[in-house]
């Protein structure tokens, strides 16, 4: 009998829970000495993971009792345009290497998408460990991470706020409710549950604290997450919902200048900090960071908030998934003057085209339709680039960590 005529796909309960681990160490190369630099044993780790497998839809491969490939799905909630959507988050990705090259993560990505359709979860979220593989299976880079480095006499001077500043531990709620509050009017945002806090503090070593920006009205308008090692101010996260806000936190920071050299940091946004400065000639690195793909079309639609306008408008167009039949044909898009839109499928002939991976990053902000026209990524006329144009809103999402 032929090995592969011993696999079957089935779902990874919390009876497997060693083996998910296992397989996550192996695949991401997490050694025993990297679990301990945090403080980690093993079996605390296994434990940490109970809650979040226990939610998550995993399905994996089993060669008789012994797992050997996995994809797990949380169900999440993300802000796209102010609007609250339901979000198939993949992660834990892998397969053992004896394993590879016989087709198994393909069906595993399949049938996970499947079910992201069948709970109402019409897109999800990724963050790659190849771009071009994810490319391949429909997802499509819709954030960047800019990485920067400041040093101690190029700080920001201090500026005049009305709010306050308040250490917390990390532990605390008014980090959630600062987070909540940026998170609900913010593009791209997760919502996280005490499940994904629990995840999104999983890796972090127990010197990392928080302190929060306070407006007049003693509402948390902000925080930055940081650890300060080896005369150097390392920033894991950095929210705030005002100017004011920003301020007040950099102020903080900047109040570091004698027990510091350098600040490290991140920033998910498409605005450079280096403008904000005086001066400016500070190092920033951009990578891209999060992947999405549509996994329903036109449940999609039926929420995305498109621009008004004075009069309704069309475009009938050819989609191609690499993946999902019922992404795949010919498609008619209506919006309506108020910014409802529809979509349906047509057997009417039409001569533009696009791909999910471009209507994704479209849809979601990252890359313009004018832009995406020019590159050859969309099959149409100027006029329905003007439309688009018009109709979709300008924003890159914002990411932070994942989890």
């Amino acid at each position: 009998m032929s090995r592969k005529k011993q696999l079957k796909i089935k779902k990874v309960g919390i009876e497997h829970l060693k083996q998910y681990n296992q397989l996550l160490r192996y695949v991401f190369q997490v050694t025993y000495r990297d679990l301990h630099q945090i403080g980690w044993e093993e079996d605390e780790i296994i434990r940490a993971k109970s809650p979040a497998l226990e939610q998550a839809d995993v399905l994996g491969w089993f060669d008789e009792d012994k797992l050997i490939s996995q994809a797990a799905v949380y169900p999440l909630q993300v802000r796209i345009f102010n609007q609250t959507y339901e979000m198939g988050g993949l992660t834990g990705v892998g397969t053992y290497p004896e394993y590879a090259n016989q087709g198994l993560m393909h069906k595993l990505l399949y049938q996970a998408l499947e079910n992201m359709k069948n709970r109402g979860q019409s897109i999800s979220f990724l963050f790659p460990y190849s771009i071009p593989y994810y490319r391949r299976k429909g997802w499509e880079i819709i954030s960047d991470k800019i990485t920067y480095e400041i040093n101690d006499y190029q700080l920001p001077k201090n500026k005049q706020v009305a709010g306050e500043i308040v250490r917390v531990t990390v532990e605390s709620d008014q980090v959630k409710k600062a987070y909540e509050r940026f998170a609900t009017r913010t593009h791209g945002a997760l919502l996280r549950n005490d499940v994904l806090w629990n995840e999104y503090w999983l890796w972090e070593s127990d010197d990392i604290m928080a302190a929060i920006y306070y407006n007049e009205e003693d509402e948390p308008d902000g925080y930055v997450l940081y650890r300060i090692a080896d005369e150097v101010f390392h920033i894991k996260d950095m929210i705030f919902v005002s100017e004011e806000a920003r301020s007040g936190l950099w102020n903080f920071i900047s109040a570091h200048f004698s027990m510091i050299s350098k600040v490290i940091g991140n920033t998910y946004t498409d605005e450079p900090l280096a403008f904000l400065l005086e001066d400016a000639d500070i190092k920033e690195t951009i990578s891209p960071y999060y992947m999405a793909r549509i996994v329903d079309l036109e449940q999609f639609i039926v929420q995305y908030p498109f621009k008004t306008d004075t009069t309704d408008r069309e475009w009938t167009f050819m989609l191609d998934d690499p993946m999902l039949s019922w992404n795949q044909g010919v498609f008619k898009l209506s919006i309506t003057a108020e910014g409802k839109g529809e979509v349906v499928r047509t057997s009417e002939k039409c001569s533009d085209r696009i791909d999910i991976q471009t209507l994704t990053t479209m849809l979601m902000g990252y890359k313009r339709p004018d832009y995406l026209h020019k590159i050859g990524r969309i099959s149409c006329s100027p006029e329905t680039v003007d439309m688009l144009e018009d109709a979709i809103e300008q924003q890159t999402p914002y990411f932070s960590d994942y989890f």
